[in-house]
């Protein structure tokens, strides 16, 4: 996860959120017990619908101390909801893709999961993952990090970044994830340079749409990954909301499975 700066590496990010998320104390205490940031008000006589549960459960698993952000995939810190991780596996299994496009690699625990299932599907496709800062020493050790993994070191959107990768994956089945830089202004960026290498029939996955109120951090700041996505899909008519890939209900990609369907 990145900065709120268009561009800056997930790295830079990923600790300023932890730390929104989970106070000066060490990663590792105890679950703490926040108030809640969006209150779902009840009565005796009214019970908590299931939406206020849910969005209630979300705010709680978010900010604990012990959920998320003590992730861990292979030794590497992961800071994925496995809910999703779920999902996307389903959809790796589905599509089968040539490539696997991630911006935002952190520790490379995430693109090590991508390809664990990828390899079982399709042997030859490749996980790319991209980031400003390398983190990855420990990933680079892994056995399915050094046969489907290729780390790239720069901002996602750099244009000599994003004509390699398009020189590479042309003609191919690609599916492209976004967990990099949450700021509106960089995922905006990174939809407007990225949709185009997505085949048809395969995903736009969006993460960390849920920040900015949708339901935590609602004060994340001038928009986010989800006000990205409503504007994005405003203007392109070639991708829609695959809201049957919430059906885990609990998500940290509300609205952000993109399917491209043109």
């Amino acid at each position: 996860m990145r900065s709120t700066f268009p561009c800056i590496s997930a790295n830079r990010f990923a600790p300023v959120l932890i730390a929104a998320v989970l106070g000066s104390g060490s990663i590792g205490g105890a679950p703490s017990s926040p108030a809640p940031q969006t209150p779902a008000p009840t009565t005796a006589a009214r019970p908590m619908t299931d939406e206020e549960v849910i969005t209630r459960f979300h705010q709680i698993w978010y900010e604990s101390k012990a959920t998320w952000a003590q992730n861990r995939w292979l030794g590497l810190q992961t800071l994925q909801n496995p809910m999703d991780m779920w999902i996307t596996q389903e959809i790796i299994s589905e599509i089968k893709p040539d490539y696997f496009i991630e911006c935002g690699a952190w520790e490379g625990g995430s693109a090590a999961i991508w390809a664990s299932v990828l390899s079982q599907v399709n042997p030859a496709g490749k996980v790319i993952s991209i980031d400003i800062t390398d983190r990855m020493a420990a990933a680079r050790k892994l056995p399915i990090v050094k046969s489907h993994v290729e780390f790239m070191l720069g901002f996602s959107t750099e244009p000599k970044i994003v004509d390699a990768i398009a020189k590479r994956v042309q003609g191919k089945k690609v599916v492209v994830l976004l967990d990099s830089d949450h700021s509106k202004a960089n995922v905006a960026q990174e939809l407007k340079a990225y949709a185009p290498l997505v085949s048809v029939g395969s995903y736009f996955i969006v993460q960390d749409s849920n920040v900015n109120g949708h339901p935590v951090m609602p004060n994340f700041g001038e928009g986010g990954p989800w006000e990205a996505v409503t504007e994005f899909l405003a203007t392109n008519k070639n991708f829609e909301i695959d809201k049957s890939r919430e059906r885990l209900l609990f998500t940290f990609c509300p609205n952000g499975f993109l399917r491209r369907i043109r």
